[in-house]
């Protein structure tokens, strides 16, 4: 009896002996195991660049390229290509992820949040914490959609839509309407928007010299491949003739004055602008 309790001791310290040792083991290897991931995982290449390496072999291979390098000079015309005219880009080596916002976070401290006075369009705005969290830093609008495009723009588009079916059910029309981006952008759709009811047929568009600068600069971008001829000046002296197919003009206009324009409205209706 005595030699085999014996036994059964020295077996039992064997093996608690080995669960130390494969704990320890086990250990030593999972942080070796997290390190290496934690570490290729903070970088923006392994996260944003699809193929793996053993994919870009794959495919070099299919192309019959030896390399990146050498697949890009095939491809890419020598008259764009910085080496083929002296050049050479000298790059520091890539940061990780947590790096790159350290150092962001770092700039944005050296900045001085002061009193805006610019007015024109610029102003000043107050964010509920609600629409913030809800809206702006809704992951669900930028971690689902395609790869290729910072989809936070779905997002503004959802609350462009909730913005529109509000304003609807305020003043009870059927339909409303918000630009995609800004007051310039939404000049720019009103004028294609006009230009398209017409058929093209007329080319004249009446645009108020108060509007903001940058408004007035979209609108000239906008109307040259339409072949829109723009008049711009004082809505006073507005000239509504058979060509005019739409007038636009800003209340309160960019110097902040309010006036009445429902003058205007009635000649452009008179003339089916």
């Amino acid at each position: 009896t005595w030699g085999v309790s014996k036994m059964a001791m020295a077996f039992a310290r064997v093996a608690a002996a080995s669960r130390l040792g494969a704990r320890r083991y086990a250990s030593e290897l999972s942080a070796k195991v997290a390190g290496s991931w934690l570490q290729s995982n903070d970088s923006f290449a392994r996260r944003h660049i699809g193929p793996s390496p053993k994919d870009a072999e794959t495919m070099l291979k299919v192309v019959g390229a030896p390399n990146l390098d050498e697949m890009m000079k095939k491809t890419v015309p020598v008259s764009i290509q910085l080496e083929s005219v002296g050049k050479k880009v000298q790059l520091t080596p890539a940061m990780s992820e947590s790096e790159m916002h350290a150092e962001l976070k770092e700039l944005a401290s050296k900045n001085k949040v002061l009193r805006s006075y610019i007015g024109q369009g610029y102003y000043g705005t107050l964010m509920p914490a609600a629409i913030q969290r809800a809206i702006f830093e809704n992951p669900g609008w930028y971690t689902q959609y395609t790869p290729y495009q910072a989809e936070v723009a779905q997002g503004r588009l959802e609350s462009l839509v909730n913005y529109q079916t509000m304003v609807s059910d305020l003043t009870g029309l059927p339909n409303s309407n918000a630009s995609l981006l800004d007051e310039a952008t939404a000049a720019a759709e009103a004028l294609s928007l006009a230009f398209s009811v017409t058929g093209g047929k007329k080319k004249t568009f009446l645009v108020d010299e108060k509007l903001h600068p940058q408004t007035i600069g979209l609108l000239k971008t906008r109307a040259e491949p339409f072949g829109v001829k723009l008049v711009i000046g004082s809505h006073k002296s507005f000239d509504f003739n058979n060509d005019v197919f739409g007038v636009i003009f800003q209340y309160p206009n960019t110097e902040g004055s309010v006036e009445d324009f429902s003058g205007i409205v009635q000649k452009a209706h008179a003339t089916n602008a």
